[in-house]
């Protein structure tokens, strides 16, 4: 169980973002928790899809297993050879309740081990006016034995996150 978890960056939007990076990652802890309140602005959609980008790596390197709930139905996907990792099915849209953002947490052990780096997300979102609500589990890997030094999310249907959105990077410690 880890024992201290310290905050290594965070950014709250001022302005939407056609995309949030992380970069210069310190190699000083075991694992990284990536904590996120985010919402897309597609004005389509209830919800989005977020991806995740390692090291700017857009080769054919993410796999991942996904399980998704709505409104207490259940479905899951899985992919590999994808050109990005595929996280929270769960991201509100602009079409979703005003100012409804969700949830999300990503966790990466062993981010700085010479083999492929698991990855792991959990999250969920609500549509208070429909009362709607989804949950997102996501397991995936990143197929490359490179320490992680960065990552970028971005939402997979808008063009940006919405002002307001917070994500909050923590690296861990085991000692």
């Amino acid at each position: 169980m880890p024992s201290t978890y310290t905050l290594i960056s965070s950014n709250v939007l001022g302005s939407s973002a056609a995309s949030v990076t992380f970069s210069a990652i310190p190699s000083t802890y075991t694992d990284l928790v990536l904590r996120i309140s985010a919402r897309g602005l597609d004005a389509a959609l209830n919800t989005e899809t977020m991806q995740f980008f390692v090291n700017n790596s857009t080769s054919a390197q993410y796999s991942y297993r996904a399980i998704r709930n709505f409104n207490s139905t259940a479905t899951s996907d899985s992919s590999s050879g994808n050109t990005a990792g595929t996280f929270s099915r769960v991201l509100n849209g602009n079409s979703s309740t005003s100012n409804s953002f969700m949830s999300y947490e990503i966790y990466i052990p062993s981010y700085n081990a010479s083999q492929a780096k698991p990855i792991s997300g959990v999250g969920g979102a609500e549509e208070n006016a429909t009362a709607s609500y989804y949950n997102n589990a996501t397991a995936a890997l990143w197929n490359n034995t490179a320490a992680i030094t960065s990552f970028k999310l971005q939402p997979n249907n808008s063009s940006a996150f919405a002002i307001g959105s917070s994500f909050y990077l923590y690296g861990i410690k085991n000692s």
